[in-house]
């Protein structure tokens, strides 16, 4: 549930296929984005999840698994 919502963040955000977006698939290197870009897919993220991750924490995001971990970390 979290993957299929957060490929919607990053499509929505990149304007990319969600066809596209696997959870090996990184940000920068797979996609392009920059650091615009993953600040606002993070704010998307905490909006869509209700949560909160820490700038230490979306530091250590690079690929759309690290986000999925971040997500369910922030859960519980």
């Amino acid at each position: 549930m979290e993957f299929t919502k957060l490929v919607s963040i990053i499509a929505d955000v990149l304007n990319v296929d969600t066809a596209e977006i696997t959870v090996d698939t990184t940000f920068v290197d797979d996609l392009g984005a920059d650091s615009l870009d993953i600040f606002q897919i993070i704010m998307g993220i905490e909006e869509e999840f209700d949560i909160e991750i820490s700038n230490e924490d979306a530091e250590q995001i690079v690929s759309v698994g690290d986000a999925v971990e971040q997500i369910k970390k922030a859960i519980g």
